[in-house]
């Protein structure tokens, strides 16, 4: 299996320890990782708001970078609604413009092929015990676009509830939105702080250390939150916990 890692513009800009813990994580499990270096923007940011032509000619290279390979691995739940989802709805707009079939056919060979990380490793690697160990109070939050768009359900529960010291606690209202929601957090400061506020209040009476999800973008809106309000929470990926050792823990 030939797998690329899709690590995203907001991972590689801020985050780019998420990536190395997907390599890191993959590469125990006995997968071999590929980063293609042409790798850009996926076009979500563009097409969210409302530039779907500006939108295209990245998705158009996102096809010409990532094709061949059997699996594109994404440590974010956002992109890759944007690849299953939203891909081929660009294809079908082209087609209703009438500019052809063009667009849907360079965009279908990568859709039926990302996958969200917890998503390969449940679905495609059939495991939920990655041997990662991690002795902390954690909590979950599923994002928007991992719930709602991809429907990634239990999994990532079930690979946290693996994973050795980690004690999994609920979090109240786990299905309603943080507020980030791009530039929806631009346009709608007010909203977005306050549905943060109340995300965070709910992590907080969880007593948890670390509020965990799969998506850098949703945690860097929660993390400010938990900063302003002076929560001592820490916002974590997932990548990061499931390729966490004992060995690390230990030191």
């Amino acid at each position: 299996m030939r797998v690329a890692l899709f690590l995203t513009c907001v991972n590689d800009t801020l985050y780019p320890d998420t990536g190395r813990a997907v390599v890191a994580l993959l590469s125990r499990l006995g997968v071999d990782v590929d980063f293609p270096m042409g790798q850009t923007c996926c076009g979500q940011a563009h097409y969210n708001t409302g530039y779907r032509h500006e939108a295209e000619p990245l998705a158009r290279h996102f096809a010409d970078v990532f094709r061949g390979y059997d699996a594109i691995v994404t440590p974010s739940g956002s992109c890759g609604a944007m690849v299953r989802e939203l891909y081929p709805r660009m294809g079908e707009r082209a087609r209703a413009e009438g500019r052809g079939d063009s667009l849907a056919a360079a965009l279908a060979p990568v859709v039926h092929r990302t996958y969200e990380l917890t998503e390969f490793l449940v679905d495609v690697l059939g495991v939920t015990d990655v041997g990662a160990c991690y002795p902390h109070r954690v909590t979950y939050h599923p994002t928007c676009h991992g719930l709602r768009g991809l429907g990634l359900g239990d999994r990532p529960r079930r690979l946290l509830e693996a994973v050795r010291g980690l004690e999994l606690v609920e979090l109240p209202g786990a299905d309603e939105c943080c507020g980030f929601g791009g530039t929806f957090a631009l346009k709608n400061a007010e909203v977005s702080a306050a549905m943060g506020a109340d995300k965070v209040r709910n992590a907080e009476s969880t007593g948890a250390e670390v509020l965990c999800a799969a998506d850098n973008s949703c945690l860097m809106h929660i993390g400010g939150t938990m900063s302003r309000l002076r929560t001592g929470m820490r916002p974590v990926h997932i990548a990061e916990i499931l390729a966490s050792t004992q060995e690390e823990a230990a030191a």
